[in-house]
């Protein structure tokens, strides 16, 4: 008896209980991923000392071109990032500034 509660309790989906509880449906927004990826991660090489690294790149500013220090040599690199029409990462590139 115990075992076909316990089964009973755990095979419950949501909408049973809120439907046993009395709640209200909760609402759940279907996912934008244009809206919610505000930031995304990409893989850069450094042209200075060659090593690969990952970096995290703000969405909301669209194409953008800026300047960071490498994280393994520590040199200027211009980073220019392009955005895909849907506001997706597209491309990442790391240039050295003395080109």
């Amino acid at each position: 008896m115990l075992e076909q509660l316990r089964h009973s309790i755990l095979s419950l989906d949501p909408e049973h209980i809120d439907k046993l509880y009395g709640l209200e449906p909760v609402y759940e927004p279907v996912p934008d991923h244009r809206r919610s990826a505000l930031r995304a991660v990409g893989a850069v090489q450094c042209p200075h000392c060659w090593q690969h690294y990952e970096v995290a790149i703000d969405l909301t500013a669209g194409d953008s071109c800026y300047i960071e220090d490498c994280q393994v040599c520590c040199q200027p690199l211009e980073f220019v990032i392009e955005l895909d029409a849907d506001g997706a990462l597209a491309s990442i590139n790391a240039r050295r500034l003395d080109q």
